[in-house]
């Protein structure tokens, strides 16, 4: 499954030559792969009954510096799903040219409220991604 995004960047994004600074990116992948979360699941009801699901790994590649006022797609993509962890790969990308600006991964797992690791994502969630992994959502 695929879900994407856009956005423009502005001022409180970038640095004082007005390139984007290298944490903001962090904010887009969070939100992009929040919001593919919540199209499968109801992350909040997730929470209240005692699953979180936090990130372990996150890897960013810097390709290219997206500047002030550009306008950005950002798509995110289930790349791999295991019983016990899912990864995403998350792409930055210039609206107008294509150009690649960032390649992100992240990977999840599922842990209680107090952080105790739980052996499998819960059942109910990865029979859901199974049926959805190769489906593509975009929020505009």
């Amino acid at each position: 499954m695929k879900h994407s995004f856009e956005d423009k960047i502005y001022y409180s994004d970038t640095d004082c030559y007005g390139v984007v600074w290298h944490g903001a990116y962090t904010r887009w992948v969070e939100r992009s792969r929040t919001e593919f979360c919540n199209v499968f699941m109801d992350v909040h009801s997730l929470e209240k009954a005692g699953t979180l699901f936090p990130v372990v790994e996150l890897n960013i590649r810097y390709k290219a510096s997206a500047k002030l006022f550009d306008q950005i797609i950002v798509e995110t993509t289930l790349i791999e799903l295991k019983k016990t962890s899912m990864k995403f790969e998350t792409k930055v990308i210039d609206k107008t040219t294509g150009k690649i600006f960032v390649i992100a991964t992240s990977t999840l797992v599922t842990t209680s409220l107090n952080g105790k690791l739980n052996r499998q994502i819960p059942d109910e969630i990865y029979q859901k991604l199974e049926q959805i992994k190769y489906e593509t959502v975009s929020a505009r």
